[in-house]
Protein backbone atom coordinates (compact mmCIF):
# COMPACT_ATOMS: atom_id res chain seq x y z
CA UNK A 1 0.00 0.00 0.00
CA UNK A 2 1.38 3.39 -0.86
CA UNK A 3 1.34 5.73 2.07
CA UNK A 4 2.27 9.34 2.47
CA UNK A 5 5.20 10.32 4.64
CA UNK A 6 3.56 10.96 7.99
CA UNK A 7 4.64 14.25 9.52
CA UNK A 8 4.07 15.17 13.14
CA UNK A 9 1.12 17.38 12.15
CA UNK A 10 -0.42 14.53 10.19
CA UNK A 11 -0.17 12.13 13.12
CA UNK A 12 -1.75 14.77 15.36
CA UNK A 13 -4.58 15.17 12.85
CA UNK A 14 -4.96 11.40 12.71
CA UNK A 15 -5.41 11.18 16.45
CA UNK A 16 -7.79 14.16 16.38
CA UNK A 17 -10.13 12.36 13.97
CA UNK A 18 -13.34 11.48 15.83
CA UNK A 19 -13.12 7.69 15.53
CA UNK A 20 -9.45 7.50 16.37
CA UNK A 21 -9.89 9.79 19.35
CA UNK A 22 -12.83 7.74 20.61
CA UNK A 23 -10.90 4.49 20.50
CA UNK A 24 -8.10 6.09 22.52
CA UNK A 25 -10.46 7.71 25.06
CA UNK A 26 -10.95 6.14 28.49
CA UNK A 27 -14.14 4.09 28.85
CA UNK A 28 -15.42 6.40 31.62
CA UNK A 29 -16.09 9.19 29.13
CA UNK A 30 -19.33 9.25 27.16
CA UNK A 31 -18.62 8.42 23.48
CA UNK A 32 -19.00 11.27 21.02
CA UNK A 33 -22.26 10.94 19.10
CA UNK A 34 -22.38 11.65 15.36
CA UNK A 35 -24.45 14.64 14.22
CA UNK A 36 -24.98 13.29 10.68
CA UNK A 37 -25.33 9.63 9.69
CA UNK A 38 -25.93 8.37 6.15
CA UNK A 39 -26.23 4.73 5.08
CA UNK A 40 -24.84 3.48 1.77
CA UNK A 41 -25.62 -0.25 1.60
CA UNK A 42 -22.95 -1.89 3.81
CA UNK A 43 -21.15 1.39 4.65
CA UNK A 44 -22.11 4.19 7.00
CA UNK A 45 -20.85 7.77 6.78
CA UNK A 46 -20.78 9.58 10.12
CA UNK A 47 -19.90 13.20 10.83
CA UNK A 48 -19.23 14.52 14.31
CA UNK A 49 -19.89 17.95 15.85
CA UNK A 50 -16.20 18.70 16.46
CA UNK A 51 -13.69 21.13 15.03
CA UNK A 52 -11.39 18.71 13.23
CA UNK A 53 -9.39 18.45 10.00
CA UNK A 54 -11.36 15.22 9.38
CA UNK A 55 -14.81 15.48 11.03
CA UNK A 56 -16.35 12.63 9.01
CA UNK A 57 -15.63 8.95 8.50
CA UNK A 58 -17.02 6.01 6.59
CA UNK A 59 -17.16 2.66 8.32
CA UNK A 60 -18.20 -0.92 7.91
CA UNK A 61 -18.49 -3.03 11.06
CA UNK A 62 -18.78 -6.81 11.24
CA UNK A 63 -20.18 -8.19 14.48
CA UNK A 64 -20.38 -11.81 15.71
CA UNK A 65 -24.03 -12.88 15.70
CA UNK A 66 -23.88 -14.88 18.93
CA UNK A 67 -21.79 -12.59 21.14
CA UNK A 68 -22.42 -9.20 19.55
CA UNK A 69 -18.65 -8.58 19.70
CA UNK A 70 -16.99 -6.55 16.95
CA UNK A 71 -15.03 -8.92 14.72
CA UNK A 72 -13.86 -6.39 12.15
CA UNK A 73 -14.02 -2.66 11.62
CA UNK A 74 -12.87 -0.94 8.43
CA UNK A 75 -12.87 2.83 8.74
CA UNK A 76 -11.78 5.53 6.30
CA UNK A 77 -11.43 9.24 7.10
CA UNK A 78 -10.65 12.05 4.68
CA UNK A 79 -8.64 15.21 5.38
CA UNK A 80 -9.58 17.83 2.75
CA UNK A 81 -6.76 20.26 3.64
CA UNK A 82 -4.19 17.58 2.71
CA UNK A 83 -6.35 15.67 0.19
CA UNK A 84 -5.39 12.61 2.23
CA UNK A 85 -7.13 9.46 3.45
CA UNK A 86 -6.51 7.65 6.71
CA UNK A 87 -7.58 4.04 7.17
CA UNK A 88 -8.11 2.22 10.44
CA UNK A 89 -8.71 -1.52 10.58
CA UNK A 90 -9.69 -3.05 13.90
CA UNK A 91 -9.58 -6.77 14.70
CA UNK A 92 -10.12 -8.68 17.96
CA UNK A 93 -7.39 -9.32 20.49
CA UNK A 94 -5.46 -12.54 20.06
CA UNK A 95 -3.85 -11.70 16.72
CA UNK A 96 -0.16 -12.17 16.12
CA UNK A 97 1.23 -8.64 16.24
CA UNK A 98 4.40 -9.72 14.43
CA UNK A 99 2.44 -11.05 11.43
CA UNK A 100 0.34 -7.90 10.93
CA UNK A 101 -2.55 -8.14 8.51
CA UNK A 102 -3.17 -8.00 4.77
CA UNK A 103 -6.08 -6.37 2.94
CA UNK A 104 -7.22 -8.38 -0.08
CA UNK A 105 -9.87 -6.60 -2.16
CA UNK A 106 -9.32 -7.82 -5.72
CA UNK A 107 -7.73 -6.09 -7.69
CA UNK A 108 -5.92 -4.64 -4.65
CA UNK A 109 -3.73 -6.58 -2.22
CA UNK A 110 -1.77 -4.69 0.41
CA UNK A 111 1.65 -5.56 1.70
CA UNK A 112 1.73 -6.73 5.34
CA UNK A 113 0.45 -3.87 7.49
CA UNK A 114 1.77 -3.63 11.04
CA UNK A 115 -0.42 -3.04 14.05
CA UNK A 116 0.04 0.37 15.69
CA UNK A 117 -1.67 -0.35 18.99
CA UNK A 118 -4.09 -2.55 20.93
CA UNK A 119 -6.56 -1.75 23.68
CA UNK A 120 -9.27 -3.69 25.51
CA UNK A 121 -11.46 -3.69 22.37
CA UNK A 122 -8.93 -5.03 19.86
CA UNK A 123 -5.83 -4.29 17.79
CA UNK A 124 -5.54 -1.57 15.15
CA UNK A 125 -3.74 -0.86 11.91
CA UNK A 126 -3.80 2.90 11.23
CA UNK A 127 -2.23 4.26 8.09
CA UNK A 128 -2.40 6.95 5.47
CA UNK A 129 -3.53 5.53 2.12
CA UNK A 130 -3.11 6.99 -1.33
CA UNK A 131 -5.74 7.73 -3.92
CA UNK A 132 -4.46 4.75 -5.92
CA UNK A 133 -5.57 2.38 -3.13
CA UNK A 134 -8.98 4.07 -2.92
CA UNK A 135 -9.30 3.74 -6.71
CA UNK A 136 -8.49 0.02 -6.65
CA UNK A 137 -10.83 -0.66 -3.74
CA UNK A 138 -13.60 1.19 -5.59
CA UNK A 139 -13.40 -1.49 -8.30
CA UNK A 140 -13.87 -4.41 -5.89
CA UNK A 141 -17.19 -5.73 -4.59
CA UNK A 142 -15.87 -7.60 -1.56
CA UNK A 143 -12.71 -7.95 0.41
CA UNK A 144 -11.08 -9.76 3.26
CA UNK A 145 -8.61 -9.03 5.98
CA UNK A 146 -6.08 -11.80 6.43
CA UNK A 147 -4.87 -12.28 10.00
CA UNK A 148 -2.87 -14.86 11.96
CA UNK A 149 -3.70 -15.61 15.59
CA UNK A 150 -1.11 -15.93 18.34
CA UNK A 151 -1.43 -19.72 18.08
CA UNK A 152 -0.67 -19.65 14.33
CA UNK A 153 -4.17 -20.10 12.86
CA UNK A 154 -4.94 -18.13 9.68
CA UNK A 155 -8.29 -16.37 9.27
CA UNK A 156 -9.88 -14.35 6.49
CA UNK A 157 -12.32 -11.77 7.88
CA UNK A 158 -14.71 -10.85 5.08
CA UNK A 159 -16.00 -7.34 4.46
CA UNK A 160 -18.20 -5.88 1.76
CA UNK A 161 -17.44 -3.03 -0.57
CA UNK A 162 -21.10 -2.75 -1.59
CA UNK A 163 -21.86 0.97 -1.26
CA UNK A 164 -18.15 1.90 -0.93
CA UNK A 165 -18.13 4.30 -3.90
CA UNK A 166 -21.27 6.14 -2.84
CA UNK A 167 -20.09 6.33 0.77
CA UNK A 168 -16.67 7.60 -0.32
CA UNK A 169 -18.22 10.34 -2.49
CA UNK A 170 -20.37 11.44 0.46
CA UNK A 171 -17.37 11.26 2.83
CA UNK A 172 -15.32 13.58 0.65
CA UNK A 173 -18.19 16.03 0.11
CA UNK A 174 -19.22 16.18 3.76
CA UNK A 175 -15.62 16.39 5.00
CA UNK A 176 -14.94 19.34 2.72
CA UNK A 177 -18.09 21.08 3.94
CA UNK A 178 -17.47 20.46 7.64
CA UNK A 179 -13.67 20.40 8.08
CA UNK A 180 -11.95 22.99 10.17
CA UNK A 181 -8.31 23.59 9.46
CA UNK A 182 -6.01 23.93 12.45
CA UNK A 183 -5.55 27.53 13.51
CA UNK A 184 -2.39 29.09 12.08
CA UNK A 185 0.40 29.89 14.51
CA UNK A 186 0.18 33.38 15.98
CA UNK A 187 2.49 35.93 14.38
CA UNK A 188 5.36 37.18 16.46
CA UNK A 189 4.88 40.74 17.72
CA UNK A 190 6.63 43.38 15.63
CA UNK A 191 9.96 44.54 16.98
CA UNK A 192 10.05 48.25 17.95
Amino acid sequence: MKSFPIAVAFVAALLAAPAFAQDAAPQAQKPLQPSDVKEFKDWTVRCYPVASPSPCEMIELRVAKKSGQRVLGVLLAYMPARDAHIMQISVPLGVSLANGLVIDADPYKSPVLKFRRCDQLGCYVESAVGGDVIGLMSKASKGQIQIVTVDGRHFNLAFSLDGFNEAHAALVELSKAKAKSPAPAAAAPAQP
